[in-house]
């Protein structure tokens, strides 16, 4: 077999795979269609009937996509004749070229940092068992407008830096101006410093990846100089509320035949997920230049869903874009609660529906074009669905309150009788059963076929836990239907999204906060599930899964977001994962990490508090803003400081709010006055000898201020013009 070159697009292969796949879905969705036609009564000749058929084609179609997308996968891991396999081409981890740096980037933005610097301490540790750690510097990028995190994640970086003796090796910048949120945060780095590296790695704040993973991957771009982009396929761990442990077990039981699915199709046209994925430097900063979109947000204004925008735009730029099918050790955690995974989801549907303004961009790829596609129709799916219920139902209520019409089309020589078929819609509901479910058969039989069931703690276990799967995602997804179907109405309407930070750690959701946000739903389904039961009593039964599960949305999002029961479903066996029965040593290491620091002594001071009153904290925030030469400022904007300075010392820095909090932290002459004259007057004398267990010794100044920018980029310890000379 010739060694393939993945350099090419290989257009050829791409062609015939995506023509096949066009066949598979548009063949079985227009016979589909045909059924649906001889279910109805009239045969589809009036309006209602006609929108029925066309609605559901499309969906039948869409929802058969994941079937043949999984059904590829599972004979392309079955038999591992997948020429195009980067991993497997690749082979085992080698020397990196010294020449050949590679930067590994981790935007936060208001993150637990006992969480995120737990994550990062066991990246670094794993990479450093590798023995080619000096290939690789890590940079905190933050885009944090709170001024406690902001202190906090000073403190984070300062305390990593000095347990790993890691100055010069983790690096951390701050933002004071979020443009372009994660995508902007990204690209201020590579503007910045991008020249000093040939790749970056992009995590996010709960990524983790082993040492041999970041290797291997930086392996495989220097084997194939024209890949752009490889994106990994990140496995979740962590989390033990029973909604979080329910997806930890689709992704490892189900995830892996649907992307190696989705690579067989794609090939070097992938798509980037946004993080645990390397990027050449270079050809991102040539290319991944995000437009601003016209007209006002939602639609218009910043893209969000920037991640398949750059692979686009990577793809265009003649680089090719990989996945790493079978490479293991990149993790990342998931939303906690179903409540948690919706708020992600309105993001994510906003962005997504941006890209209709892109489907027609000059230059870009068909397949880039059809993983927008793809991304929309991920929520205006669930739009289609719930009109095909609302449709469904009114032709039933229809059908009952108005007399046959015998003569639809007008005028004939002859009645047109109407003939329901019932026995089309049982077979139409089984087919889309078997589509529905078949992927998660093929999935389940493919790890026993390759004796992984230990893996999910044996083959009853793993039974077990796919049909609990099975019921609790049939419960849950007509909720998720309606958040979707809501969100794209909403972005429609023109109401867009803040961006806040994302829930990570086990969270719950309260009686309260369910009704809240599931109440509303549950009195329409209920209403809805009357009236039909009153006026069409058939037909009723068949909107049963879908009324039933809305009627116990409250109850299902409270309890499935108990850790209690994830982890009494832990006890019985249920939902368990390769992470946790053959735990990787970089997960052993995060989760060591991150007991230790949650059961750590809690610091006397924390966060702004901290900044003014402790020595080293202090010293440290002023080492990192840099005193440089002091600013020219207005009379009145000097004398608004030294009110909020006599505000901090008359009523201690609690009183001062956030923005007034921002504006001095922005100040290190002034903070650093501030903190003499504090303890000039013997205000927090009991804490006078207490230590801060995240505190870090007096520090030398090893950021400084950038006065190009005015933005308050800082560089770390080792200016990062000599770096490549290290």
């Amino acid at each position: 077999m010739n060694k393939t070159d993945f350099n090419q697009p290989h257009a050829f292969a791409s062609l015939w795979r995506r023509i096949l796949l066009l066949g598979l879905v548009l063949i079985p969705a227009t016979i589909a269609s045909q059924f649906m036609r001889e279910v109805l009564p009239y045969g589809g000749r009036t309006g209602l009937e006609l929108a029925i058929i066309i609605v559901f084609g499309v969906l039948f179609g869409w929802i058969s996509i994941g079937l043949w997308t999984s059904g590829i996968g599972f004979l392309s891991l079955l038999l591992h004749r997948d020429r195009y396999n980067l991993v497997r081409a690749t082979g085992a981890m080698r020397a990196i070229d010294p020449d050949a740096r590679t930067a590994i980037l981790l935007p936060v933005f208001a993150e637990d940092m006992a969480r995120v610097g737990a994550g990062l301490r066991a990246t670094f540790e794993s990479l450093a068992e590798t023995g080619q750690q000096e290939h690789f510097d890590f940079f905190m990028l933050s885009d944090t407008q709170d001024p406690n995190r902001w202190v906090d994640e000073e403190v984070a970086w300062a305390t990593l830096c000095r347990d790993l003796n890691a100055h010069g090796r983790i690096f951390y910048r701050r933002r004071h101006v979020n443009l372009k949120r994660k995508s902007g945060n990204v690209a201020d780095f590579v503007r910045r410093w991008g020249a000093y590296y040939r790749y970056m790695v992009v995590f996010d704040a709960d990524s983790v990846m082993s040492g041999e993973a970041l290797v291997k991957l930086v392996n495989m771009m220097q084997a194939n100089d024209r890949v752009g982009l490889i994106q990994t396929l990140p496995q979740p761990m962590g989390q033990h509320t029973l909604f979080a442990r329910m997806l930890q077990f689709t992704g490892h039981a189900y995830g892996p035949i649907f992307a190696a699915g989705l690579h067989f199709w794609q090939l070097g046209d992938s798509p980037f997920w946004g993080h645990n994925a390397i990027i050449r430097v270079e050809a991102f900063r040539q290319h991944c230049a995000l437009p601003r979109l016209p007209g006002r947000p939602p639609l218009g204004g910043d893209i969000l869903s920037h991640d398949f925008v750059e692979s686009a735009l990577l793809r265009r730029g003649g680089w090719t874009i990989w996945l790493a099918v079978g490479l293991a050790g990149s993790y990342e955690e998931l939303p906690p609660t179903l409540l948690d995974a919706m708020k992600r989801d309105r993001r994510w549907c906003q962005g997504n529906l941006q890209h209709v303004r892109l489907l027609f961009a000059e230059g870009l790829f068909p397949a880039h074009r059809a993983l927008f596609i793809n991304g929309i129709m991920s929520y205006v799916s669930a739009l289609l669905w719930l009109v095909f219920l609302l449709l469904s139902s009114g032709q039933a209520v229809w059908q009952a309150l108005q007399p046959p019409d015998y003569f639809p089309a007008g005028p004939a020589l002859f009645p047109q009788w109407p003939v329901w078929q019932p026995q089309w819609a049982v077979l139409l509901m089984i087919a889309t059963g078997v589509i529905l479910f078949a992927p998660k058969i093929l999935a389940v039989l493919l790890i026993v076929i390759q004796r992984r069931a230990s893996q999910f703690g044996g083959i009853s276990r793993l039974l077990a836990s796919a049909f609990t799967e099975t019921l609790m995602s049939a419960l849950l997804a007509p909720v998720q239907a309606v958040f979707h179907s809501k969100f794209v109405v909403f972005t429609l309407l023109g109401q867009q999204v803040s961006w806040g930070a994302q829930a990570r750690g086990d969270a719950s959701t309260g009686w309260g906060e369910a009704l809240r946000y599931h109440g509303f739903a549950t009195v329409v389904a209920g209403a809805w599930g009357l009236g039909v039961f009153w006026l069409s009593p058939e037909f009723f039964w068949w909107l049963t899964p879908v009324v039933g599960a809305l009627l116990l949305a409250i109850p299902a999002s409270v309890l499935s977001s108990r850790s209690g029961v994830g982890l009494r479903a832990h006890g019985l066996g249920l939902f368990l994962t390769p992470p946790e029965t053959v735990p990787e040593p970089v997960l052993q290491s995060f989760a060591h990490q991150l007991r230790r620091a949650h059961t750590a002594q809690a610091p006397t001071w924390g966060g702004f508090v901290a900044a003014v009153v402790d020595p080293r904290v202090n010293a440290l925030h002023v080492a990192l803003q840099g005193l440089g030469r002091g600013q020219k400022i207005s009379p009145q904007i000097g004398v608004r400081r030294q009110a909020l300075g006599v505000k901090l010392l008359r009523d201690g820095p609690g009183s001062l709010g956030t923005e007034e909090q921002k504006l001095l932290l922005r100040q290190p002459r002034l903070l650093l006055e501030l903190h003499r004259q504090w303890w000039d007057q013997g205000a927090v004398p009991a804490a006078r000898d207490s230590r801060d267990v995240r505190a870090t010794p007096r520090p030398e100044p090893q950021a400084r201020h950038d006065n190009r920018t005015g933005q308050g980029a800082r560089r770390a310890p080792d200016a990062l013009p000599d770096a490549p000379a290290r």
